[in-house]
């Protein structure tokens, strides 16, 4: 059995395949979340890995970069899936990120905003979460197979499927 191919999913951006050969892979998740989408039907998946929480903190940077944000790149991956083939009710959605790290304000906690923005946008999209990893101080690196829908979170020399 060959390895799969990783594609990366960049910071602020987001990637769907239905390549069976491939893994969707983003590394270094701080307090940005990265989510999956996978519909195991049609065998489709997205990940996108956002830094912020809300496009209102900055409108004309969501406009040139919508992934950088949970609620202008998450509605526009689930659109783009949905588009491709996938069925709302059959995506299995899997996250991971969103700690806190030392390198804010004090009390501004992005990676715990992170996170409840992506419940909103999620329950505005009426889609349910499978499955996270998210708090912590240490950084993760998240992995999603397209030909099995395997979720691999690893952070600290561990791993673990969601």
């Amino acid at each position: 059995m060959e390895p799969k191919r990783n594609v990366i999913v960049q910071v602020s951006d987001a990637r769907i395949s239905q390549n069976q050969e491939t893994r969707l892979v983003t590394y270094s998740l701080g307090s940005c979340i990265a989510v999956c989408l996978y519909d195991p039907t049609c065998r489709l998946g997205g990940m996108i890995h956002y830094q912020l929480p809300s496009s209102q903190m900055d409108p004309e940077r969501a406009r040139r970069d919508p992934f950088m944000f949970a609620d202008t790149g998450l509605g526009l991956l689930i659109g783009k899936m949905l588009e491709l083939g996938a069925v709302k009710k059959c995506l299995e959605v899997k996250a991971a990120g969103g700690a806190a790290m030392s390198t804010g304000p004090k009390g501004f906690d992005i990676g715990k905003r992170n996170f409840l923005s992506l419940r909103k946008v999620l329950w505005q999209h009426g889609i349910m979460m499978n499955a996270h990893d998210v708090g912590g101080n240490n950084p993760r690196t998240l992995y999603l197979d397209i030909e099995t829908g395997t979720v691999l979170v690893k952070c600290n020399g561990s791993e673990k499927q969601l």
